[in-house]
């Protein structure tokens, strides 16, 4: 068995001063400068979503507002990679301008950041990449990132294509990985919490359940949507092309699984006039979910009212509490 570093001796997390062994997934058009300075303040890190700001003169005013607002506390930034040989492929100048700014950690997905990491660690940036599945994570471990996200079947945006979930990612970390990696997927609950750390992970990633802070910009009734929302209320679409999402499920997933069961060679331009980020957005502004893809994964059921990120976090200890307080029966017990 190969040994794992626990939380309290992890050098990447003590080296951010975390409070929470939580990471605050990177969550397009939502992750913003208030959003994220939040989390920063709460002790937890999270990561402004660069493709939410494509223009650099933006991206670059976010990360400094929310430098000022942070009070010291570190945050990061979510680099979401597009396929190679795409047409206007930015992703060095976003990193270039990310060092620059004198960020400290990037979270990185989307396809191999191998490219990129002579430049990233060359300005002592940290490198966390987000993976479906241990077999990229043992990959990524390979090429020399410092930490890995394994985000399982249960989450809201991109599971992967495997489908595996976050409890067999979490052991099979145990197992296979040496460099701290974090757990996510449904993960809503402080129980889980001890959980993932009990089977070896570093720490949980959070996205889903931090949708209703009121940090978090979307209208009031998009929160309630969710909150009124059960863990069965997702759908999984976009399988035709490799690229499966978990979302809210609504009037845009069930024409988008008609369509998939129905249509063949489906390209992403035949689902693109419903699956546009730029609908979604408009559903995050208008209140109305009725249409977009909205990622949201299973831990719907665990949301149940809207409130400030500070107080979440506060529930998410005494939940985790209260799970460690249940552990002390099993001491003399035979399993």
């Amino acid at each position: 068995m190969i040994p794992r570093p626990g939380f309290a001796n992890n050098y990447l997390i003590n080296e951010f001063g975390l409070t929470q062994p939580i990471l605050a997934g990177g969550l397009m058009w939502l992750s913003d400068a208030s959003y994220v300075s939040a989390c920063a303040r709460a002790g937890i890190l999270g990561f402004i979503t660069a493709a939410s700001f494509p223009d650099d003169d933006q991206l670059r005013a976010e990360i400094r507002k929310c430098k000022s607002q942070s009070g010291g506390k570190p945050f990061g930034v979510n680099v979401s990679m597009l396929p190679k040989l795409v047409p206007g492929e930015r992703t060095k100048d976003i990193l270039q301008l990310i060092i620059d700014e004198g960020v400290r950690v990037v979270e990185t997905s989307g396809r191999n950041p191998e490219a990129y990491l002579p430049m990233l660690k060359d300005a002592g940036v940290k490198v966390i990449h987000k993976v479906p599945a241990v077999k990229y994570a043992q990959k990524a471990e390979r090429i020399g990132v410092d930490a890995v996200s394994i985000v399982g079947a249960e989450c809201g945006g991109h599971p992967g294509e495997e489908m595996i979930g976050s409890m067999v990612n979490a052991i099979l970390g145990l197992q296979r990985l040496r460099i701290p990696y974090f757990v996510g997927g449904g993960i809503g609950h402080g129980a889980q919490m001890i959980a993932a750390l009990a089977m070896g992970a570093s720490g949980v990633v959070i996205g889903t359940r931090f949708l209703v802070a009121t940090e978090i910009w979307a209208h009031p009734n998009y929160k309630e949507a969710l909150i009124a929302a059960s863990e069965g209320d997702t759908a999984l679409i976009m399988g035709s092309i490799r690229n499966t999402v978990r979302a809210l499920r609504n009037d845009t997933t069930d024409q988008v699984q008609s369509i998939e069961k129905s249509q063949a060679d489906i390209t992403i331009e035949t689902l693109l006039p419903y699956v546009s980020g730029k609908i979604g957005k408009q559903a995050y502004e208008t209140g109305d979910v009725s249409k977009g893809v909205l990622s949201a994964g299973q831990s719907l059921g665990l949301m149940h009212e809207i409130k400030p990120l500070g107080d979440i976090l506060t529930d998410l200890g005494h939940e985790a509490e209260d799970a460690l307080r249940r552990l002390p029966q099993f001491e003399d017990a035979s399993i």
